[in-house]
């Protein structure tokens, strides 16, 4: 019975499995983090281009 009650304690005082969660949702926090400034500096990228396409078309003969 002892070593059964101690199974379960070790089993409850493991932190081990904590660890991996916790990183797994750091890294799932910096893949959002990095998708959402991809999508606003794209949109931004992409309105700079048509600005120069469009300055570039006034430009040309």
């Amino acid at each position: 019975m002892k070593t059964y009650l101690s199974k379960i304690m070790a089993f409850i005082n493991d932190e081990e499995g904590a660890s991996a969660i916790e990183y797994g949702l750091l890294v799932g926090l910096i893949a959002l983090a990095i998708v959402a400034g991809a999508t606003l500096l794209g949109t931004s990228i992409s309105n700079m281009f048509d600005r120069a396409a469009t300055a570039l078309d006034a430009v040309a003969p």
